[in-house]
């Protein structure tokens, strides 16, 4: 890059000005003459798409020129085009049409990227342009990069993590107030954690899309958003935590992407988590995002993974990256041509420990039925835990299995039910162990 061109401003286009779109304007604003030093450039915001000018926004618009689409930014004078508006349409047609005409763009836009991301991935590089999507995973946390560059010499095996801190919230509030679920939410919801349609959270769509992204740059595969297992956090009763304490581990929303010898896995669930574990106490509306790779191990990751001025943060670090002219010129760190279509397992072969709660009618050698089902399909009992009744006439049972495969769980749990002796509610839930713990 050349002295002249050095010293112009990157001109930048914001599509979106909600709550990202406004922190990223307040951010390049308090921190100007900081950017400027260590990237040698100013950044402006010269334009920005707008679809009510009359609401009132907590940024400075002077001197931003509004337009009534984001698909303007495509004709104007601007470098940069930033995507902050989500969603699949018109996103997509702005970026591509955007990288088309030679400017780079920036999104936070995990959908797209975990949906149609071979489209826009292709389209930058077609184009040479940059296109960077740090804040589409964990926020504030720099995990693309590190997964991009710092890790590139490591096959990475496995990631782990707290990747949606509208359900780590929840069951963070679970745990410490004795909040049941509903509770939970309803807190989430008041304190604009949550949606007034949570589903999207609680449900694990937004989680499988960030897994989805992540999984792409650590296996080298295209995003396989749709492949994804997703339990819905609802599942967890607060009995559920409190056993699980007592059981030595801590319920956690998970985002899981495994390498195996037959294949990838990739699911989202309530999951639990030894207490020992650096993951276990990452609590409220946090991120972690833990990398196992052959060569360094165990990193773990954790910051704020929302909210307007962390996700800006990213934002601006790709938008530093493409000021100095070191945007990387490959999104996902290869081409996408070389992505390889992994295999994914099928979820009767993944293999995971188990938690399960259910209920006994206090019998002689009703657990030695139980536990004898488990050992005919190869399946130990790693921990027990039995209440004994006192005003109801059932015992509450919880133990933790060994590891074994989902179709021989689910065939031992098939057997279970239909013992004379178990009765209500049955609560079955994943239990990980780490390599960095074996």
């Amino acid at each position: 890059m050349n002295k002249a061109r050095n010293e112009r401003p990157l001109r930048i286009g914001v599509a979106g000005l909600g709550t990202v779109g406004q922190g990223v304007l307040r951010v390049l604003a308090r921190n100007a003459s900081l950017i400027q030093a260590r990237c040698g450039r100013k950044l402006v915001v010269t334009h920005a798409s707008i679809r009510d000018r009359n609401k009132r926004r907590d940024c400075d618009l002077n001197g931003v020129a509004l337009l009534d689409s984001p698909l303007e930014l495509v004709e104007s004078e601007i470098d940069v085009v930033v995507e902050l508006m989500g969603g699949l349409e018109p996103a997509e047609r702005l970026i591509v049409s955007a990288l088309k005409v030679g400017k780079s763009v920036v999104t936070a836009n995990k959908a797209l990227l975990a949906e149609r991301g071979d489209i826009v991935i292709e389209a930058a590089e077609r184009s040479g342009q940059a296109l960077g999507f740090e804040a589409a995973v964990g926020g504030g946390i720099p995990v693309i990069q590190v997964l991009r560059e710092g890790l590139a010499g490591n096959e990475v095996d496995s990631i782990s993590g707290i990747i949606n801190g509208t359900s780590n919230y929840i069951l963070s509030r679970m745990t410490q107030e004795d909040l049941v679920f509903d509770e939970a939410l309803a807190e989430a919801q008041k304190l604009g954690y949550a949606e007034a349609n949570p589903s999207f959270d609680v449900e694990g769509t937004d989680a499988a899309h960030k897994l989805a992204i992540l999984a792409a740059i650590a296996f080298g595969m295209p995003p396989s958003f749709t492949s994804i297992l997703r339990e819905s956090l609802d599942g967890v009763h607060l009995q559920d935590v409190h056993l699980a304490k007592e059981l030595g581990y801590r319920i956690k929303p998970l985002g899981i992407a495994k390498r195996g010898n037959d294949g990838i896995e990739l699911r989202v669930h309530p999951t639990l988590v030894p207490t020992h574990h650096p993951l276990a106490f990452v609590d409220g509306s946090l991120n972690a995002i833990r990398i196992h790779g052959d060569i360094v191990g165990q990193t773990v990751l954790i910051g704020a993974g929302a909210g307007a001025e962390p996700t800006a943060s990213a934002v601006i670090a790709d938008l530093i990256e493409i000021a100095k002219g070191r945007a990387p010129s490959l999104p996902l760190g290869q081409p996408i041509n070389l992505l390889k279509t992994q295999p994914l397992l099928p979820l009767e072969s993944a293999q995971s420990a188990f938690y399960l709660r259910l209920q006994l009618t206090d019998t002689p050698g009703a657990l030695r039925a139980l536990t004898t089902i488990l050992a005919e399909q190869k399946i130990s009992v790693e921990a027990i835990l039995q209440k004994e009744p006192h005003e109801q006439k059932f015992a509450t049972l919880a133990l933790i299995t060994s590891v074994t495969s989902e179709s021989n769980y689910s065939r031992a749990l098939n057997k279970i039910l239909e013992l004379p002796f178990t009765h209500g509610q049955t609560v079955r839930l994943r239990v990980e162990y780490f390599e960095d713990l074996k």
